[in-house]
């Protein structure tokens, strides 16, 4: 029986890992519950599984994870606002299951630092496919990583062809059911771009060996390649039940939680390499990780604001990643990495930001 701690309960990880807890009672005790602003949403769940451990708010999560006895954190909060309960779980000594992948991307170091082998397991399903296809090698066996990606709603498109899209057709992602912010991050590329940082934080693969190719069908969740020219992917219908159940019990795998493909039916799927020029976060991405420190806080933080922006109807779709870059450019890094100079980042990128939609 592990006892489980879900953090951003009220959004999509987190109900949908409700469900994963309350499928397999013998397998899953949930014992804290935390929310961002939903209230009445984590009191309803809060009293459906008898949980009387709850918090409300970032600080009240972190708060939680530090008193609550638990085996497994699983942090779902939306936004580099988690980082503190990651670091607050790794310090507890309690196995991270990770799906706010900002907080890894902007912790970086700090977080590595903090964690011990094998406490972060990854929830996102591009990482939690590495992950279980890692498996079929030892590390010195690797060649690369190979990131998926669906496209979003504007696959195919040219640069030119995205100037005039709307929030609405941002948002009309053509596989997964996500929230405001990962939909559009997924519609720039920009998630796939805080993957590939994620993938080199986890796995300690070189940017050079990450890529990223587009699968529209988001069958294949990732694929590893290893030396002697093999590759193992894994491919499942999309369903985030299934790394999330992998995330709460790794390395065990929870029966039943997702469906198995339908092989008795006809099938295609497809393979595009990314165009960068009309989706340039990712070769940008790549380019914050390789410089590190502070930089990939600073993207984050940069996309959070444009992104708010473009939903207000203040930017462009395309001026989120330009703002990005522009904010990126212009980011004098401190003399060390702590979590208050990556706070004085945040802060600065979001001011920079802010300063450059305004103007624009």
């Amino acid at each position: 029986m592990r006892r489980v701690i879900i953090l951003g309960s009220t959004g999509s990880i987190g109900t949908q890992a409700l469900e994963v807890i309350r499928a397999n009672p013998r397998r899953f005790e949930l014992v804290g519950l935390a929310a961002g602003s939903n209230s009445e949403m984590l009191a309803a769940q809060a009293a459906q599984f008898q949980v009387e451990d709850t918090a409300l708010g970032a600080d009240e999560a972190e708060q939680l994870v530090r008193d609550v006895d638990a085996d497994v954190v699983l942090n779902a909060i939306t936004g580099s606002i988690g980082l503190g309960s990651t670091l607050a779980a790794l310090k507890a000594g309690r196995t991270l299951a990770l799906a706010n992948k900002e907080s890894l991307i902007v912790g970086g170091q700090l977080v590595l630092a903090a964690s011990a082998p094998g406490q972060i397991v990854p929830v996102d399903s591009e990482h939690s496919a590495l992950a279980q296809a890692l498996r079929s090698g030892t590390g010195d066996e690797v060649r690369r990583l190979v990131v998926t990606a669906s496209g979003g709603p504007f696959r195919g498109r040219t640069r030119a062809e995205m100037e005039s899209v709307t929030p609405q057709e941002a948002l009309a992602h053509p596989t997964w059911d996500m929230g405001r912010m990962v939909t559009t991050n997924s519609a720039t590329l920009v998630n796939k771009g805080l993957e590939v940082i994620e993938a080199h934080l986890l796995f300690g693969v070189d940017y050079d060996d990450i890529e990223v190719v587009v699968h529209p069908q988001s069958i294949v969740h990732s694929m590893v390649e290893f030396i002697d020219g093999s590759t193992i992917a894994q491919a499942s219908p999309p369903d985030m039940r299934l790394p999330i159940s992998l995330g709460l019990d790794w390395p065990s795998r929870v029966g039943g939680v997702g469906r198995p493909l339908d092989w008795t039916r006809a099938s295609s799927w497809t393979f595009e390499p990314l165009d960068d020029s009309a989706f340039p976060a990712v070769a940008l991405a790549k380019a914050v990780g390789r410089a590190g420190a502070t930089f990939p806080a600073v993207y984050n933080a940069a996309n959070e604001q444009a992104v708010e922006a473009f939903h207000e109807g203040r930017l462009t779709f395309l001026g989120i990643v330009d703002t990005i870059s522009r904010v990126v450019d212009a980011h004098e890094p401190p003399d060390a990495l702590t979590v208050e100079s990556l706070a004085d980042a945040e802060g600065w990128a979001r001011r920079k930001a802010d300063q450059l939609i305004a103007a624009a």
